[in-house]
């Protein structure tokens, strides 16, 4: 009688954040393993293969497979990326920068894996989400992430005024990026718009020889020179009162 075959398993597996050395950020053993695989499914194809550049690989990069998952993708391609899974191959899933399926269309993918019952395995890496919260000094139990606010001045901010009346209801730290090239006018728009004691921490290029994180009141930031943000990845969270 013969043994049923090993589940295969998707790894879900952290990226950079920034420029410096992988060594800092990826233990050996994420490396091992990614460096092993031949199949990627990844939210950008560049920026999986300079991260694979960066690893000791089993076989050329030229050999592996790498799917990118554009916002455009059918469910049923996808699931036609993974069906190596279902006769036992592997399969390795990165995001553009960070954790793979947080804040990431990677989910999708995890979905359909849970689905047809294969293992989900999460490896350690660099989230910009969680590094920031430990680093901010603000609640790191009650917390609600939101991606990006609107672009519109205006909406803009109609909408961090909203964010902050549940802070403050909810007790509740706030989190929010913007494309690196609007961050000043991101930053300008929180210092215009949220209350002058509401903790606002500004947390830039974390992990890079560019970090740089600070917490100060909204009232104290209005004192203090702008911070360089500008083309840098930055997460702003902020604490209403």
């Amino acid at each position: 009688m013969t043994s049923p075959q090993p589940k295969a398993t998707l790894h879900l597996i952290p990226v950079g954040l920034g420029d410096a050395p992988i060594n800092d950020w990826l233990p050996s053993a994420v490396q091992s393993v990614a460096g092993g695989l031949s199949v990627y499914i990844a939210e950008n194809a560049k920026t999986a293969r300079a991260f694979l550049k960066l690893m000791q690989l089993a076989r050329p990069l030229q050999e592996i497979t790498i799917h990118e998952l554009g916002p455009r993708v059918e469910n049923t391609t996808l699931e036609e990326w993974l069906r190596p899974l279902k006769s036992g191959q592997d399969i390795g899933l990165v995001s553009e920068a960070g954790c793979p399926a947080v804040a990431d269309p990677g989910s999708r993918a995890v979905t359909i894996a849970h689905n047809w019952g294969m293992n989900v395995k999460p490896w350690v890496g660099p989230s910009s989400i969680l590094l920031g919260l430990m680093a901010s000094g603000l609640d790191g139990q009650r917390f609600a992430f939101h991606g990006y606010a609107p672009v519109d001045a205006t909406e803009r901010a109609k909408q961090l005024k909203l964010w902050e009346n549940n802070s403050a209801k909810n007790k509740q730290t706030q989190l929010l990026i913007e494309t690196p090239y609007r961050n000043n006018a991101m930053f300008a728009g929180l210092l215009g718009n949220l209350k002058g004691n509401t903790r606002l921490c500004v947390a830039r290029s974390i992990t890079t020889s560019e970090e740089w994180i600070r917490t100060l009141t909204v009232a104290q930031w209005k004192t203090q020179p702008p911070p360089a943000l500008d083309k840098h990845p930055t997460l702003f969270l902020f604490l209403a009162q």
